[in-house]
Parts: structure tokens; C-alpha cells; sequence
């Protein structure tokens, strides 16, 4: 079976990463309606989309005024924001789920989603660590469902992990992977396990990391210097932390269930005291 054409996007979330995923398909000549509950949301999105595209189209032109205008009222005439799901389903080809690391909150989504859309939609997630299987349990359409994961922040992180499940049909992954690199990202192609590749390698690292914290064996600003000189990572695992947000990554710590990664009496205690990272303006590090 071809692979379904996707002409129009709906991404369901307008946080951090709702917006990101919207910007760039949208700047990559997509038809996409930005969905959340209430209109406070979509503005604060609206609002992130809008900027994080002039900065595109700034780049993609040199530094020309001319063209980058261009490109950014031809991306912003492609992107539209609804409260209003059921309206956007009549007429979308793929569905990006992009809201809180909450399995129950995703699966009563997909099941609305399921029920909404045409019969061709694809269905996908943009969970970092849940199954996507089971994100897709509630759905009469195993064969269409699948996971796009990119990673924050989305304009600038070149890699999508395209993740089938044993019921995602060929033509489903392709169509997914086509997608990814439509946008121009590199996608790879992952089983359905905990983790996928990137994090199920990553949170390891950051569950020891946080432990070394704890048992005072050094500073997190050492910790991240180490990672960076000693083994050329961009960033160390509490500025990445801060950057993925503190409670994103306890819900994946807490999804995980396993023993590699342990949970953090001292992220617990920083989440529950709204010291989230940049998103809160104060992490292991100081925004403010």
C-alpha cells in the first residue's frame, strides 16, 4: 500500500514542543492548525511559534529583510490555532500529540482523536519514554498509529526517532519517516521500548548524576563541566535537564521502572518547589 500523502498537520499541545513541531512544518510548506483547550494557551503558543519563526526566517534568508519577510508571512499564512479539535480532525491527514508525559491523559486523547478523524488520519505521539503501543491502545486504528519524537528545542535538535509499533503498518512508518525528513531532520527508525534510543541511553547518565549530587560526591556545575571536557558533550545532564524541564524529566524517571534509573529525592524536591529549569526561570541554574 502507498504511503498516504500528508498535506495538512494538526499538533495538539502548544507548549515548548506543540510550538516547535508547529513552526518548522509549517516553514517547511505544511497546512498546520495548532489545537488546545482555551485561548489563553494558543496565545502563549502563538506567541512562541511567531517568534522562533522570524529567527528561521532571518537565518534561512542571510540576513535579508526582503526575503525573510517573505518567508516568514508565507509560514505564518499556513499556520492556523484552534480550541476546537473535532473541527481540525475533518480535515487533517496526520495528528501530533504533544501534550504533558501523562499516559492516561494521552490515551484518552487518542481515543477522541480516533474517533474524530478521517479514515486515512495517522495518528502520532510525541512522547519521550511512554509506549507508544499503549498511548494507542484506545484507538480502533493500530495499524496508523505511531511515535514522531523530537527533541527540544525542535527548530535547532536535527534528530526525529520515528518509532513503530508491531502493528504499524510499512506504509504508516514511511509516511512517517518522509515526514521527518520533509522537515529536514534525520530521522531513525526505533522499536517500541522504553526509552527508544536517546533517553533509554541518556537517563542512566542522569539518574547517576543526580545520585552523585545527593551523596555530595561533586557540584552539578562540576558534573556538567566534566561531561562536556572529558567526553565532548554539548552540555552536561543538569543543563540539559533544566532544558527539558525538571518535570518532564522526573515523569520519565517515574515511567521508566527500572534499575538503571532510580528515582531522585532531590528532583522531587525541585519540582514540588516549582524549580523546573528555564521554562520557571530557576533549575540547577539561575534564569532570573
Amino acid at each position: 500500500m502507498a504511503s498516504p500523502k500528508i498535506n495538512h498537520v494538526a499538533v495538539v499541545g502548544a507548549g515548548i514542543m506543540g510550538s516547535g513541531i508547529a513552526m518548522i512544518t509549517a516553514a517547511n510548506g505544511y497546512q498546520v492548525t495548532v489545537v488546545d483547550v482555551n485561548e489563553e494557551t494558543l496565545a502563549k503558543g502563538r506567541h512562541q511559534v511567531e517568534k522562533d519563526l522570524h529567527r528561521m526566517a532571518m537565518h534561512v534568508s542571510k540576513g535579508n529583510e526582503e526575503k525573510a519577510n517573505k518567508f516568514y508571512l508565507d509560514a505564518l499564512a499556513r499556520l492556523n490555532y484552534s480550541v476546537s479539535l473535532e473541527k481540525v480532525l475533518s480535515a487533517t491527514d496526520l495528528v501530533i500529540e504533544a501534550i504533558v508525559e501523562n499516559l492516561e491523559k494521552k490515551q484518552a486523547l487518542f481515543k477522541i482523536i480516533d474517533h474524530g478523524a478521517l479514515p486515512h488520519t495517522i495518528i502520532a505521539t510525541n512522547t519521550s519514554s511512554l509506549s507508544v503501543k499503549e498511548i494507542g491502545s484506545t484507538t480502533k486504528r493500530q495499524d496508523r498509529i505511531g511515535g514522531l519524537h523530537f527533541f527540544n528545542p525542535v527548530p535547532l535538535m536535527k534528530l526525529v526517532e520515528v518509532i513503530r509499533t508491531d502493528s504499524t503498518s510499512n506504509s504508516t512508518h514511511e509516511a512517517l519517516l518522509a515526514f521527518g525528513k520533509s522537515l529536514r531532520k534525520t530521522t531513525i527508525t526505533c522499536k517500541d521500548m522504553p526509552g527508544f534510543v536517546v533517553n533509554r541511553l541518556l537517563f542512566p547518565v542522569i539518574s547517576e548524576a543526580l545520585s552523585m549530587v545527593e551523596r555530595g560526591d561533586a557540584t552539578a556545575h562540576d558534573i556538567d563541566i566534566a561531561m562536556k571536557l572529558g567526553l565532548g558533550h554539548p552540555m552536561g545532564p543538569f543543563e540539559l535537564m533544566d532544558i527539558v524541564g525538571l518535570d518532564t524529566v522526573q515523569n520519565i524517571q517515574k515511567e521508566r521502572r527500572d534499575s538503571a534509573v532510580k528515582p531522585s529525592t532531590l528532583l522531587e524536591k525541585m519540582v514540588k518547589d516549582n524549580k523546573l529549569g528555564v521554562k520557571t526561570g530557576e533549575g540547577f541554574y539561575n534564569y532570573k
